[in-house]
């Protein structure tokens, strides 16, 4: 059942990568970036790492992705062109969705017996051990992280604005 979930989550992640790089708009590229980082939450939480699952969603797919449709809403000073949307959205999405639908209702149903039983290794990091490292030994790349980040939409700000 992993190695199921596995490859249906790190084929959506790729598929998700690839449109990614091949949107025309900047909002979607940023949702589908979205889709990355959440598929790569679903990956975490298949090793095992609960606590990086749901920090990959919290910050990553939730905070950190706001703000990148928050910058792209301020730089983006045009007026966009309304479209009906994508035809391979139309041809392939609803039957992809519909078929992954299928294959996760598939998977939960049949394996009803092995959910409970999955093990992964004799060593198992708690929230508090991360949470020493994360905040005892690597406390200065954390806090250099934030502040690049809080320069990083300042800046964006800057160029946005309007001269008077």
């Amino acid at each position: 059942m992993h190695l199921v979930l596995f490859i249906l989550f790190g084929g959506l992640c790729v598929a998700g990568a690839v449109n990614l790089l091949l949107q025309r708009h900047p909002i979607n590229s940023a949702l589908s970036l979205i889709v990355v980082m959440t598929s790569l939450a679903v990956l975490y939480l298949l090793l095992g790492a609960e606590f990086l699952a749901a920090a990959q969603v919290i910050v990553y797919s939730g905070a950190i992705m706001v703000l990148f449709v928050f910058v792209i809403m301020l730089l983006n000073a045009g007026e966009e062109e309304r479209t009906t949307g994508s035809k391979a959205a139309y041809l392939v999405g609803f039957p992809g969705a519909a078929a992954l639908l299928g294959v996760l209702a598939f998977v939960f149903l049949s394996q009803k017996s092995a959910l409970g039983n999955a093990r992964l290794g004799s060593f198992l990091v708690t929230t508090s051990d991360l949470s020493r490292v994360l905040f005892r030994d690597l406390l200065l790349p954390f806090e250099v992280t934030s502040i690049l980040i809080l320069v990083a939409i300042l800046g964006s700000v800057v160029l946005a604005r309007k001269e008077q």
